[in-house]
């Protein structure tokens, strides 16, 4: 089941703490960092749950610019427990329809060349490797 984050609770700060190491080495948010981030307008942090719990998350923020709405996937990540059970391609495939629904053009995402398995459903998904250059100015 795909959720739509509306309210920090317990659980959820919890679940950042046991999935965001997996994701990434930055430290996972406190209540009042999730709260900032669903606050956000136009950002959708949405959950995944298999058996009650929290397994997976992503955060879809949707923008407009001069061109149009622009959709933006980010932090994509399934517990290693879970993985492979389809988890991430629900996430994935709900924050199309979210992107889809708010008129976006298209939806754009990271992965790194490392996380091979989420490289080959991203493309399965229909998203098309674009030749760009990505910079990053370190703040």
């Amino acid at each position: 089941m795909i959720d739509v984050v509306t309210t920090i609770d317990d659980e959820l700060v919890e679940a950042f703490v046991r999935l965001l190491p997996q994701l990434s080495k930055a430290p996972p948010p406190d209540r009042e960092a999730l709260a900032a981030i669903i606050a956000q307008p136009g950002c959708k942090l949405l959950v995944a749950r298999s058996g009650g719990r929290i397994v997976g998350s992503l955060i879809v923020t949707l923008y407009r610019i001069p061109t149009g709405t622009q959709a933006r996937i980010d932090d994509v990540v399934v517990d290693d427990a879970v993985r492979g059970q389809g988890i991430g391609e629900a996430l994935s495939r709900r924050a199309i329809e979210l992107a889809r629904a708010a008129g976006a053009k298209q939806i754009s995402l990271t992965s790194r060349p490392s996380r091979a398995a989420a490289n080959r459903l991203y493309v399965r998904l229909g998203f098309e490797q674009v030749e760009t250059n990505v910079y990053r100015l370190p703040l």
